[in-house]
């Protein structure tokens, strides 16, 4: 069972996707939090799985919330609900920590992917996603040293990146190249390895900023 926590001010938010999630057997909703200090206090109290965080809320916003969560390490998978036009929020929830960036009129299939995803531990980097980071890279360049890769990624290893960017899972991923999601899993810890990042979404920023997707 995947234990969701609900964070949004607005009650018809909550309500709705609440309602959603409460159709599928092995996602539970084990709490709400309507502002960001509520969130925080909750997070650490229940320990969720998955946490669904409006990027707009009363108290602290959810980049602040990730950003102190981040800080005491206590982050866990989140996703950020949002619009394609808060660009700002895009790029800071990226940097603080964000697996993934969610519409709040999303269907039900693609929230349930959505959070199954980052439950075990993939990013959400979807091509909508990367058209906004292709036109607003900029803004993450402090982020990143401005140096060519000490060891460079390899032909194979630099398909697997593109793929990355366009949201595909290790299982999909592996499906394209022909082997095996253990292969694959091994081939993108090389890639967070060589680039020096912790996760997908940063390995994805960094070969944009670099160029090499």
């Amino acid at each position: 069972m995947i234990r969701v926590l609900l964070v949004d001010d607005q009650n018809l938010i909550r309500t709705g996707i609440a309602g959603l999630l409460s159709m599928l057997p092995d996602i539970q909703v084990v709490g709400e939090a309507t502002d960001g200090d509520a969130a925080i206090e909750l997070i650490e109290k229940l320990q969720p799985d998955v946490v669904l965080l409006d990027v707009r809320m009363p108290k602290k916003s959810g980049i602040a919330v990730l950003q102190e969560l981040s800080a005491r390490q206590h982050l866990p998978a989140t996703i950020l609900l949002t619009t394609f036009d808060d660009d700002e929020a895009l790029f800071a929830g990226m940097r603080a920590g964000a697996k993934g960036f969610l519409l709040k009129d999303i269907c039900l299939e693609r929230l349930s992917v959505a959070i199954r995803s980052v439950a075990r531990g993939e990013s959400l980097f979807r091509p909508a996603i990367t058209e906004r980071v292709l036109h607003g890279i900029h803004k993450l360049a402090p982020d990143f040293v401005e140096e060519q890769l000490h060891d460079p990624l390899t032909q194979r290893e630099v398909e697997i990146l593109a793929l990355m960017a366009g949201g595909f899972n290790n299982r999909e991923i592996a499906e394209a190249q022909g082997t095996s999601e253990g292969t694959v899993k091994n081939q993108v810890s090389s890639i967070l390895s060589k680039m020096a990042v912790r996760d997908r979404v940063r390995a994805v920023l960094r070969g944009l900023e670099l160029g090499i997707i």
